[in-house]
């Protein structure tokens, strides 16, 4: 999976640490050191009207700019001891009063101060990184490169890169009747669509080894009917959300098809060789909203899918991207001309990285919606690992 953009501020922090750092050894000293002998050399050639005092507060403020806490501190005792070294020096002319030695001094301490809430910040900063990085990996756990006998490859980024996991999700399930794949979008962002989307998941990894097609997406309508009667219940205002979803199945025993199920998503391409197509499924109504029709869950659809094509997924960031004058990002037309172009384009890596490209190109890096792109095909081992548990 592509790597998310972190927020600014975390970015900063992290480009920081690698600038400063040489064969693994910090070098945040260096910057700090050599202004304070720059300092002290031009001082000792100058006469008075080079106002030393002007200058070497600078030293424990750069310091704690780049520099741990006691690093600071010895730039700030530094700073103190060369400022009475060089006033020293002057015995007859040019010496300061105690006041500047006392600014010089309240200099460092606040240095010191400053560089201590940095730390302590960047240091929360991390960890919340961290926390995020292990809910994303609980929502869209990492998978294998060859699944179930499906080679896959996706890439999701969040409209809030602050949030670096929104409502799209995305998974790979084997079984005993056979691979199972299931990407989809829920309404709204935020923390409740994080849920809505974990509580789908959850469902789909569970049922989809157990049961039929039919029935994974029965259950899938029933989890998140219950995940919003759990909603209201706790009296939250956003139980009415719902998620278009395509759920898709690899049956063993017809290697030339594809068991597919849509809920109000758009359907997937299929790219191989010989252009680009979109499957000839019908549309049902999306995740939430089936008590709407009295049909049921979408029917599941068996259409023909050949080894050498590609299913090509993807959510409302790319559908919807738009240019600056509103067009919207015409992804089959800008798939059929690459795959003609070079047939390895079909590749799933291949094929994630184009689209995700080119919606970035197109939409000029502005994501109105969280975007994910999941192509899938079955790979040269084949599917058949009939009964064997996977977790």
């Amino acid at each position: 999976m592509a790597r998310l953009p972190r927020p600014a501020a975390e970015g900063d922090v992290l480009r920081r640490q690698q600038l400063l750092r040489v064969r693994g050894h910090s070098v945040a000293w260096a910057p700090p050191l050599l202004m304070l002998v720059a300092i002290t050399v031009i001082d000792f050639n100058t006469a008075g009207e080079f106002q030393m005092i002007t200058w070497v507060v600078l030293v424990p403020g750069i310091a704690a700019a780049i520099c741990g806490v006691w690093g600071t501190a010895v730039f700030a005792v530094l700073a103190v001891l060369t400022y009475l070294l060089a006033d020293s020096s002057y015995p007859n002319r040019y010496q300061s009063g105690l006041p500047d030695f006392i600014l010089v001094g309240i200099g460092g301490a606040l240095a010191v101060l400053a560089c201590l809430v940095r730390v302590r910040g960047e240091r929360h900063m991390l960890h919340m990184r961290d926390v995020a990085e292990t809910t994303r990996r609980t929502v869209l756990r990492p998978l294998p490169p060859d699944w179930g006998g499906l080679e896959h490859a996706a890439v999701y980024l969040a409209s809030d890169v602050e949030a670096r996991v929104g409502g799209d999700f995305y998974d790979v399930q084997q079984g005993p009747h056979g691979t199972r794949v299931l990407v989809g979008d829920v309404q709204g962002k935020g923390l409740g669509a994080v849920e809505a989307a974990a509580a789908l998941l959850g469902t789909f990894r569970e049922a989809a080894y157990h049961e039929e097609l039919g029935t994974v997406a029965e259950r899938l309508e029933i989890r998140i009917q219950r995940h919003a009667l759990h909603l209201t219940a706790l009296g939250r205002d956003d139980g009415d959300r719902f998620a278009t979803a395509v759920l898709i199945g690899f049956p063993d025993d017809e290697p030339g098809a594809v068991d597919v199920v849509v809920f109000g998503h758009e359907p997937p391409l299929a790219v191989g060789p010989h252009g680009v197509r979109q499957l000839p499924v019908g549309t049902g109504l999306p995740l939430g909203l089936g008590e709407l029709s009295d049909d049921g869950p979408p029917p599941v659809q068996r259409v023909p899918f050949a080894d050498t094509e590609t299913l090509l997924l993807t959510t409302d960031g790319v559908t919807e991207a738009r240019d600056a004058d509103g067009a919207f990002y015409p992804l089959a037309a800008e798939v059929a001309r690459a795959v003609a172009a070079d047939p390895r384009a079909a590749e799933p890596r291949r094929l994630v990285a184009l689209v995700r490209d080119g919606t970035l190109r197109h939409s000029g890096g502005h994501l109105a919606d969280d975007t994910t792109v999941f192509a899938v095909r079955r790979s040269d081992s084949g599917i058949g690992r009939k009964g064997r548990l996977q977790s």
